[in-house]
Parts: C-alpha cells; structure tokens; sequence
C-alpha cells in the first residue's frame, strides 16, 4: 500500500467513526433523575414523597416519553445528613448511571451533593436547598438552583419588616449550613435597613422542645423575633412561642421560611398573621391552579404544592427541554447546564426569567400574609400578598457574586 492510498484509507476511516459516533450520540434518549429529599422527618411534607409527584408530572408534560425518550425517576431519603446523601448519591450515578439529582432540601446535604455532581460531572437540580451559597461563592457549573435562596427570603420578610418598625430583631436558627446562612443574609438586610440585631441562639436540627431557646428571645426584649430555621422545627417554635404568649407579649415572630404544608399543619387560627417570603402560591393565577389541582389529586394527603414541590417541576421541565434540545443526552452534566442557561426559561409555574451565569434562576418573589380564620373562603385558601419583590431584587446581583463563574 503506498502512502496516497494509507492516507485515503485512514480519512475514510476516521469520516465513519465521526458518522457513527454522531447518531449514537443523538439516539441515545435515556434518561435517569434520582430525587435525593427528606422522606420521613421534617422536612418530608414539603419536598418528600410529592417532590417525586411533581417531577414525574413534569416528565409527562415534557412529552419527550411520547416522543421515544426513555426517562426513569428514582427516590432516595438523605435523613438531613450531608454523609448519607453523598454516599447515595454516589451509589446512584456509579451504579444506577444517574444523569440528575433533584430537591435536595437541607443546605449541608446539598453543598455537599454539589461537590460530589461536578467531579462526576451531572447535574444537581436544587430546588429544596435554601443557601445562597450554592450560587455564590460554593456555585458549580452543573449546579442549578430554580426556586429560592437565603437572598430572597432575606430582602422579603427581613427588610419589610425592618421598615414597618420591626427594628430589633433576635434569632432562632437552626444549627447548620442553612440556618447560619439564613441568619446572616437576614442580618445584613436588618442592619442595612437601620435595625439591630440583638442576639440569638442556634437549636439543633428537628428539635422538640423550643422553650429555653425562646425564654431566651423573649428576655431580649427585641420586637422581632427571626425564625431561622424550616419545617417541622419552623412549626414546633411557633407553637410553642404561642405558648409562652410571645405575640400577644408584643413581640412579633417572623417565619423566615414558611410553606403552605407549615401553615396547613399549624392551623389558620395559629399562624394567622405570620409574614413571609415565597415564589410559588398555588392559588395566584389560572395557570398555577391547573396545575396544583392535577398535582394534589396525584399527591398524598391531597395536599397542594408546596414552593419547592412547583420548583421541582418546573425545574424538570426545563432540564428534560435543554435534553430535547442537545438531540440526546451527553452525559455531560456541565454541557446540559450551559444548555439550560442558554435557553430562555419558561413554564406555567413561575413564568419567565433568565438562568444565570451563576446558576441562580431569576423570578419575582411575592411577601404574603397568613389570613384569619374568618378570611379564608375554600380548603387551602391560607395566604394575602402583601407585596411583590421583583426579580432583581429578589436575586443577589451579579456584581456582588462571589461565584468564580461570574465574569465581572
């Protein structure tokens, strides 16, 4: 063979591994999302079992099933320990090849998770985990995170609050990546506003008993006192402050994250009056009740969506349509994320906005109020919105990102 001819052959041969390498890549319309959440403990009723509803819901809607797609969803519950949820979320990409973990409701587990996502590089779709870290100074480039953050929580409840004369302010937080973020962006909001902080105290995670953490709040004498933590311990310190006549002592409680499965287990006659921070309501338009109508037919205890549980689905949504879009899947987490910011976001849940360079979806935020008991006309009709947060001031500015991902 002379060498015109070996060269010949070598192109023919190198043009056909690149033709029989494309279709492989565009056939291959697989894919595996593992919804890694709180099953069985605190925070179970508002990510859990109806976190898996909302994704398979999106699944469906997506219509790529329909179209010859292949897309198995599959659960796990991290029990609120970051050790656990890594360890299975490494068993579920080595073993189950798992192309997506979503929810992730517990900060710890969920920065932990991030770093364990980018070095197999997949994908994490957070819609549970409130820290803002996850988009500022600990983002990724496979890491997502749709719904909310301590940001957003922070510049609602905190600054209206602060600015109704709401101007001293004590904290019970939560022991963990999540209460301590949820502290210190509320604080700077606080003080940037002219208010102070007097003190705090830190409770573990899934507390019990809240009655010397909130003897504390009330020996400060401060006219706020900052819930810092979420579901069950959220609603237990409620309870209990309503016990020890915190209110009706004059101090006011400020539920910095508060969902709608909280305030259906509390009770309106209870948590009538809490102020709050959320992105999602199932009752603000015709479009979000379509789909929590569906979603709690489906749903156990009949139960609406909570905030997360809608960020799920949307979530899922718009990463099934950047899959659609590649023509397969790449398996390649970080690709599919540059896919996903590049496309313009969309759904029937939370409208339009942009996926930042950060990671961070940008959408409104609206400050609600939980209504009297006589105010409420029909099952789940719990909030009134008090006000809307744009979405620039909803999200932490990009100039101020501590992310490495940000060009500034």
């Amino acid at each position: 063979m002379n060498t015109i001819t070996a060269r010949r052959l070598a192109a023919l041969i190198t043009v056909a591994g690149v033709a029989l390498a494309a279709p492989a890549y565009a056939q291959d319309k697989t894919v595996k999302i593992g919804v890694l959440n709180d099953m069985s403990s605190l925070y179970a009723d508002i990510g859990g079992p109806n976190s898996v509803v909302a994704i398979k819901m999106a699944v469906e809607d997506s219509g790529l099933t329909k179209k010859g797609w292949k897309i198995d969803v599959i659960s796990g519950d991290h029990q609120n320990k970051p050790d656990v949820g890594v360890n299975l979320s490494r068993q579920w990409i080595d073993n189950e090849k798992v192309d997506a973990i979503a929810d992730t409701p517990n900060s710890g587990v969920a920065l932990a998770v991030s770093n364990l996502v980018k070095e197999k590089n997949i994908v994490l779709l957070n819609s549970g985990a409130a820290s803002a870290d996850l988009t500022g100074k600990a983002c990724t480039p496979n890491t997502v995170s749709f719904t909310y953050d301590t940001y957003m929580l922070a510049t609602g409840t905190g600054k209206a609050l602060t600015k109704a004369g709401g101007d001293t302010w004590f904290f019970l937080t939560a022991d963990y990546a999540f209460g301590a973020a949820l502290e210190r962006d509320t604080t700077a909001v606080v003080t940037a506003n002219g208010g102070k902080v007097l003190g705090g105290v830190k409770h573990p995670i899934n507390s019990s008993d809240f009655s010397s953490f909130l003897l504390q709040a009330q020996a400060s004498k401060s006219k706020v006192v900052g819930l810092a933590n979420a579901g069950g311990d959220t609603t237990n310190a409620i309870k209990q402050a309503s016990e020890f006549g915190i209110v009706a002592g004059g101090q006011k409680l400020a539920a910095l994250l508060l969902f709608i499965n909280d305030v259906h287990s509390l009770g309106l006659k209870t948590a009538q009056g809490l102020t709050f921070t959320e992105s999602f309501y199932w009752d603000m338009n015709d479009q979000t009740r379509a789909f929590s109508k569906r979603f709690s037919a489906l749903a156990s205890k009949n139960a609406m969506p909570s905030m997360t549980q809608a960020g799920n689905y949307a979530m899922v949504l718009h990463y099934l349509k950047a899959m659609e879009a590649l023509g397969g899947n790449p398996h390649d987490g970080a690709k599919v994320v540059a896919k996903m910011k590049e496309l313009p976001t969309d759904d029937p849940l939370f409208g339009k906005g942009p996926l930042r360079a950060d990671g961070r979806r940008v959408i409104p935020a609206y400050l609600f109020e939980v209504k009297k008991p006589e105010e409420s006309k029909y099952p789940w009709d719990y909030y009134k919105q008090i006000a809307t947060i744009s979405p620039e001031d909803a999200a932490k500015p990009l100039e101020a990102s501590e992310c490495p991902l940000v060009k500034k």
